[in-house]
């Protein structure tokens, strides 16, 4: 697919805050999907950072040792684990927990009958309807936008939006759990959980350890927002909770990519179904 252009229309604010992370990861994908050895295709993304051009300034080039660069790897090692994640999940209902600038809908091969729902906070949901609106973008399967904090009764909204908490769910928490604190991660996956058929599954980084703050200017906009989530114990909390639960490492999936970690770090992706 070629790369898409946002067309010149109103401006619409530049999400804030964690919203602008956002922007920073809809770049990490611009900056593959140029590669001739891409991992994955994401022609939407480079419409995003040319409508907030100012968003996040570049910081030049990047040392291997320094924190960014594992930041920007790992952005891309999981935006493809998580792609084949959920085409393979087998599930019809998607839910995207802190979608971001995420255009999976659109760049997915779905099957038939496929229903994606996407939560996020309305500035952001806002600010990337309007870009994919002006590039003419089309979701591949049926798509809900669901505007909630998700520290807010969001199982509320993402009923009402059409979930049907009796079907299997591929739930897919994409860097998320790392911004928030350990109750309200558990909180998080308390409410997912009883919103999760028996088949549902659940993606989500694994961070074996407390994340270290060891933030450069270029880092800063995501380290200094980090909480560490349920760190090491995520997943022992999801088995002690009915989900059967597995670990990839990052590193060896990197590998298997052919796309080596410009350092080895530990870390990895959780996979997991409830019983």
């Amino acid at each position: 697919m070629p790369i898409l252009e946002p067309m010149a229309t109103t401006p619409v604010p530049v999400p804030d805050g964690v919203g602008r992370t956002a922007l920073g990861m809809a770049r990490v994908r611009a900056d593959e999907t140029r590669r001739p050895d891409r991992l994955f295709d994401d022609p939407y993304a480079h419409a995003f950072v040319a409508a907030a051009p100012d968003a996040l300034p570049d910081g030049g080039a990047l040392q291997p040792d320094d924190p960014m660069a594992a930041i920007l790897h790992s952005a891309i090692i999981r935006t493809r684990y998580y792609d084949e994640y959920l085409i393979n999940a087998g599930c019809r209902q998607i839910v995207l927990a802190a979608a971001g600038l995420d255009t999976r809908a659109y760049r997915l091969p779905w099957p038939d009958g496929v229903h994606l729902f996407e939560l996020d906070l309305p500035d952001v949901l806002t600010f990337k309807q309007h870009v994919l609106a002006d590039a003419g973008a089309t979701p591949r399967c049926q798509r809900t936008a669901v505007p909630i904090d998700l520290r807010d009764d969001w199982p509320a909204h993402l009923t009402a939006a059409g979930h049907q908490h009796t079907e299997p769910t591929a739930w897919l928490l994409e860097g998320l759990l790392i911004y928030l604190t350990a109750t309200e991660a558990a909180n998080l996956l308390s409410r997912i959980g009883a919103l999760s058929a028996p088949g549902s599954r659940l993606a989500c980084d694994h961070t074996p350890a407390p994340a270290h703050n060891r933030s450069t200017p270029r880092s800063a906009p995501f380290t200094t927002m980090w909480k560490g989530g349920l760190a090491g114990d995520t997943p022992a909390w999801l088995a002690t909770h009915g989900w059967q639960v597995h670990i990839d490492d990052r590193d060896t999936i990197a590998a298997a990519y052919h796309r080596p970690a410009p350092t080895p770090a530990p870390g990895g992706f959780i996979t997991a179904t409830a019983g």
